[in-house]
This record gives structure tokens, sequence and C-alpha cells, in this order.
């Protein structure tokens, strides 16, 4: 197996993904703001879900795709009950093996975060010989 795994994407996949922004992805920034709403790294998370949503499909069984750079804006709040929408879109495959995605969650129709994250395409077989147990 090579090192990098033959993929077949192209500018343009897309994903979506729908949430509520319960408790759990919520802060009140240790009660510095005066309600509870979505939390930066709960944004990231979910972008970067989306984001593979967007390719996950695409790739071969001996390949995943793993998240290396984010560059985001927290641009307003989404409150607890939020239901928002996140899409993500590939912008460019460069070296056949990174990714890079335009990335937006929305709230009735208001930009919630917006930005681009990159993701690298490598062998299953490297990523799983590369895990660590916790406290290692």
């Amino acid at each position: 197996m090579s090192d990098t795994p033959q993929i077949e994407i192209e500018a343009g996949m897309a994903g979506e993904y729908e949430f509520v922004v319960t408790d759990e992805l919520s802060t009140d920034v240790g009660g510095t703001v005066p309600g509870r709403v979505l939390a930066t790294p709960r944004l990231v998370g979910v972008m970067e879900r989306t984001c593979m949503l967007a390719v996950w499909g695409a790739l071969p069984d001996d390949a995943t795709c793993v998240g290396f750079s984010f560059s985001i804006k927290h641009v307003a709040p989404a409150p607890v009950g939020a239901r928002c929408t996140c899409k993500a879109s590939v912008r460019a495959l460069e070296d056949g093996r990174n990714l890079i995605f335009d990335v937006e969650v929305k709230h009735d129709g208001r930009t919630i975060g917006i930005g681009t994250h990159e993701r690298r395409v490598i062998a299953r077989e490297r990523f799983e010989a590369k895990k660590i147990s916790a406290g290692e």
C-alpha cells in the first residue's frame, strides 16, 4: 500500500449537517456572558464533522482523512436551542492529498462561524499505527 491512497475527490464536493445547540455544545464562558451559547471549540468540531461528511463517501476503504489546520471566525452567538446548519465544500485538492474546505455555520440566515479547514488524506493503516493510548 502506498502512503497516499488514490482518491476521487473534486472541488465543489459538499456536505451539510444540521444540529441543535444543546447544553453540551454550549458555554457561558465561566459566567462572563449573560447566557449559554455555542462554544467555539464545539463550533470547530461541528465544522470538522461537516467537512468529513462532504468527502467520506469518496474515500477508499484503505484511507481516512485527518484535520491539520483551521482558520475560522466565530462571529455571532447561537443560544441553546438554536437550530443551526453547517455547510462545507471542497475548495481545492492539493498534492493529491491535501483538501481545503470552505465552511460556514448559520442560524436563522445569520452567519455564526465562517472559515477554512484543511484535511489530509492518509492511509488508514498509517493512522492506526500512530494511535497511542491515553497517558502515554
